[in-house]
């Protein structure tokens, strides 16, 4: 019994990469940039000053919840969304293969012309 409790165990850790690695789906006004965070809610956002909303959500590359004093001090490529106030809302920390995905629009203005599969999560310029 105690055999097949270790077995058990060591395939669920085996399998947890694999299933971390899920598709991640992001919005239509999700943007990429480049976040570099500070003391929170402080953040540069391409270089600009930006603020984290309260409530804001960080996903990291697996797909899990991150603190935004666990990366202060750190810089990644990420998506985001903004709320109406332009606090940065949602962001996700890309992975390797998500940060492939080219083109992604930067800005409002590229998003508002470029057509968006959300199947496929790829962005086409007109």
């Amino acid at each position: 019994m105690l055999r097949c409790a270790l077995l058990a165990a060591a395939l669920v850790t085996v399998s947890l990469p694999a299933a971390a690695q899920v598709q991640r789906n992001f919005p239509q006004n999700a943007l990429r940039g480049e976040l570099a965070f500070a003391q929170p809610p402080e953040a540069l956002l391409n270089g600009q000053p930006a603020r984290l909303a309260p409530g804001s959500r960080i996903r990291g590359e697996n797909n899990m919840l991150v603190m935004s004093a666990a990366l202060a001090g750190s810089k990644a490529v990420v998506h985001y969304t903004v709320d109406e106030l332009g606090l940065v809302k949602d962001v996700w920390i890309l992975r390797p293969e998500e940060l492939a995905k080219k083109p992604w629009p930067t800005t409002l203005k590229d998003a508002q012309a470029w057509r968006f599969d959300p199947t496929a999560q790829a962005w086409t310029k007109p």
